[in-house]
């Protein structure tokens, strides 16, 4: 089961989503997007939130206004984390999730610890909580089709763009071949009068010459 939520209207058309417990979280883990935020508070336990960006955007994209409530929602799903002040909430790009064997179901390291940001959120604002609760979705998403059919399309989309590029590539270079063999036509042509010019004036006879044979 995953839960999903709209952000606010303002923020843009954005869903923020979380996984029932640990087994689902580890499938959203195998099978994010490019375009996912991963959240969690930090040092503490917390359920695992992610916001999906358009497709083109990075985590540099994330307005305050999104960021604010993907921060507030993560430390009200922290059991800890939503009795205190203070929490710090980390996040960084799907795709900087690191998962290896040896670590527990639902455990994440990072790739890249550069890539990790923070965001102090001082206490919880319940109208924030409250609002994105009242736009709570329950789906069963088939995680790994949809992944692939979006990794399909992406394969088809850049198959396209190749052969896209192999024709403009290919009519490029017909039209210098084309270019090349109009400049040499041109330069033959030339040439050719250059030498027509030379052949009449050797074959014309002088104004002397006319005079003599009229005579």
């Amino acid at each position: 089961m995953v839960f999903y939520f709209k952000a606010r209207p303002e923020a843009g058309d954005f869903t923020i989503f979380m996984g029932l417990d640990k087994f689902e979280n580890e499938e959203l883990i195998k099978y994010g997007f490019p375009e996912d935020i991963w959240f969690h508070v930090d040092k503490m336990s917390s359920a695992h939130v992610y916001v999906r960006l358009h497709k083109g955007q990075t985590l540099d994209d994330l307005s305050e206004a999104l960021l604010e409530d993907c921060a507030q929602f993560v430390k009200a799903n922290s059991i800890q984390g939503n009795k205190v002040n203070n929490v710090d909430v980390v996040y960084t790009p799907w795709s900087n999730l690191k998962k290896t064997a040896s670590m527990d179901v639902g455990q994440v390291g990072f790739h890249n610890s550069k890539m990790v940001r923070t965001v102090r959120v001082e206490k919880r604002i319940n109208e924030i909580v409250n609002r994105l609760n009242k736009t709570k979705v329950e789906r069963k998403p088939d995680l790994k089709g949809e992944r692939e059919a979006v990794g399909a399309a992406e394969r088809a989309e850049r198959k396209q763009q190749l052969r896209e590029k192999k024709r403009r590539e290919e009519l490029e270079r017909l039209e210098k071949e084309k270019q090349t063999e109009l400049r040499s036509y041109k330069g033959l042509m030339v040439a050719e009068n250059m030498t027509s010019n030379k052949q009449i004036a050797s074959g014309s006879k002088s104004l002397q010459e006319l005079e003599e044979d009229f005579m």
